[in-house]
């Protein structure tokens, strides 16, 4: 038997609005760039870039996940000079209630789940090593001027950027024994739990970008909680 409450609200409803609260608000950048246009409606992604130092294309990935979640929306600002107008922000009276995007979210997740079952663990480990790299070069070729990021630090620091804003709130971190990426959320959320094989992708994600923004090493090792280890660590 379900549990509800006076507002009909049951024990599974509750954790799957939770989730998409923490998938959403989780990252500390994403939270200050809606609490920013709350309080500067008509805000763009070039105006948030500016106030956050970040991107244009990572201010718009979070502009895109907060849109998808129904807490802001957008319309086009009218322009004088050439080019597309640019989107203006303002947050909504987004009420608490699961989104279409979200259940899409889930029942793509579900669709991932089987198929990874289906696929056996090294088939599947493989797959999502590669795909996770195909994506890490697309990321990065959009982010900025490649030759900018040679050195680990300096790339390291912009692979974090760009997988915070994709919700893994990661972090750089520079030790005696090197360089390494800790990753404080993952966007896979229970099903990195059932099938630890998704995290190949957080490999993939590191070593496609650090090769594409022109690393001069991306060979990386991975540990992950999903895994039993105490972080979700990238190293090299």
């Amino acid at each position: 038997m379900t549990m509800t409450d006076a507002s009909g609200l049951n024990a599974d409803d509750f954790t799957d609005q939770l989730r998409r609260l923490t998938s959403t608000f989780g990252d500390e950048t994403r939270r200050q760039i809606y609490f920013f246009i709350r309080s500067h409606p008509g805000a763009t992604a070039n105006v948030l870039a500016e106030e956050f130092g970040i991107h244009a294309n990572v201010a718009r990935h979070h502009l895109d996940r907060l849109e998808e979640a129904g807490f802001v929306e957008n319309e086009e600002r009218r322009s004088t000079g050439v080019g597309r107008p640019a989107k203006a922000f303002r947050v909504t009276d987004a009420p608490l209630e699961l989104s279409g995007a979200m259940k899409r979210d889930a029942l793509l997740v579900r669709l991932l789940e089987r198929a990874m079952s289906l696929l056996g663990p090294d088939a599947a480990e493989s797959m999502a090593l590669a795909v996770g790299e195909e994506y890490g070069r697309e990321i990065a070729a959009n982010l900025t001027d490649t030759s900018a990021h040679t050195t680990a630090h300096s790339a390291l620091a912009a692979v974090a950027e760009a997988l915070t804003a994709h919700g893994f709130a990661a972090r750089p971190e520079s030790s005696e024994s090197g360089e390494s990426l800790v990753s404080n959320t993952c966007p896979f959320g229970d099903a990195a739990v059932h099938h630890p094989v998704l995290c190949a992708v957080d490999r993939g994600l590191v070593t496609g970008m650090l090769e594409a923004l022109g690393a001069k090493s991306s060979k990386v090792t991975l540990s992950s909680r999903a895994r039993g280890d105490d972080q979700c660590r990238t190293s090299f």
